[in-house]
């Protein structure tokens, strides 16, 4: 039997925006879903950034 697709959920990756600008070598990426539909923005969550070392603003690439 065929598997269901899940529809408006998709994979994102975030990436951190605060180590980018830094110029620091490495990135600090998540990844996590969406629902397409009810957040037609990207995505913008503060995460734990392990090579700052503190929470900081990761918004979703690509």
């Amino acid at each position: 039997m065929a598997k269901k697709s899940k529809g408006n959920r998709v994979q994102v990756i975030l990436e951190c925006t605060e180590h980018k600008e830094s110029g620091m070598p490495g990135t600090s990426r998540y990844i996590t879903t969406k629902n397409r539909k009810n957040t037609p923005e990207r995505l913008e969550k503060k995460k734990y950034n392990p090579i700052l070392k503190k929470v900081t603003l990761h918004r979703e690439i690509k």
